[in-house]
């Protein structure tokens, strides 16, 4: 099994780690074992205790490199651009190759790349690095977008893969096949007049009690780390619009498996998308 990561930072610079010179990735881990924080309650005279939640830690991944040049000064300009791409002041995009399975995941290097005095010749030189995942979950690299369209007196929804039709028609099935439930983003594109969309039988609905302009754009994002409602001018100004939302909304995210989701207006007819990644594990 060849494996293979592309390491891309928030600069635009970008190191591929694989089988072939000048980098070759000769050693991975941290691929799948995160640690877990399981939460347990006692009560007085309680034998054993009362699982509360498990939370999963941070996902920390340790990375070897043998670099391979043709020159000494090859062989340093290599080292110049890993030491850059792996800049701990940068955030890492982190992709994930084996020919089976393509997933990528968010880093931040914890330290400087290291070159080993004792694993290094006038060719060939040993690099460590050791990157923090914030989140643990290895996410799809494309997300699954979903249009959903409204009409006069009820809704219409085009085929998209991986979602199939409800039996209803404003009622639209997504599945989420990853291992956790997946955050979702909501964008409304339009003239609409507070928009809502539910999660069918989960009593869970967003609802921005405002007025969209035609023109305009509404993006609501449910990701506990970059949780927004935003107003997006056709100039591209954003504005925040957090304090429109209904004090009885939730920032749901897709359960695994099958999950229903609609949405209503009370005027307007916007163009309506709901875009997710899922989130695995493990590679």
């Amino acid at each position: 099994m060849r494996e293979k990561l592309t390491i891309t930072n928030t600069n635009g610079d970008t190191v591929e780690l694989s089988h072939r010179p000048p980098f070759l990735l000769t050693k991975i881990e941290g691929l799948g074992d995160v640690d877990a924080d399981v939460q347990m309650s006692r009560a007085p005279f309680q034998d054993g205790a009362t699982h509360v939640d498990t939370l999963l830690e941070p996902r920390y991944i340790s990375i070897q490199v043998s670099i391979l040049s043709d020159s000494r000064e090859d062989l340093f300009a290599f080292r110049e651009h890993l030491t850059n791409v792996l800049n701990p002041k940068y955030s890492l995009t982190v992709t994930y190759e084996n020919g089976w399975v393509s997933r990528q995941i968010s880093a931040i290097s914890e330290h400087v790349p290291k070159y080993p005095a004792d694993n290094r010749g006038l060719r060939y030189q040993i690099a460590l690095a050791n990157l923090v995942c914030p989140s643990p979950f290895w996410q799809d690299i494309n997300p699954t977008n979903i249009k959903l369209e409204d009409y006069v007196s009820g809704f219409r929804f085009p085929f998209h893969f991986p979602v199939r039709f409800a039996t209803r028609g404003d009622t639209r099935l997504l599945v989420n096949v990853g291992h956790a439930p997946a955050p979702v983003k909501i964008t409304f594109r339009g003239e609409s007049i507070n928009p809502t969309i539910t999660k069918v039988g989960a009593d869970e609905f967003i609802r921005v009690k405002k007025t969209i302009p035609q023109g305009y754009a509404l993006e609501i994002t449910t990701d506990i780390n970059e949780r927004a409602v935003r107003i997006i001018a056709p100039d591209g100004i954003v504005t925040n619009a957090m304090g429109y939302i209904d004090q009885k909304s939730t920032f749901f995210s897709l359960d695994i498996g099958e999950n229903k989701l609609s949405f209503i207006t009370e005027g307007g007819k916007p163009d309506v998308y709901v875009e997710y990644r899922n989130l695995y594990l493990g590679v």
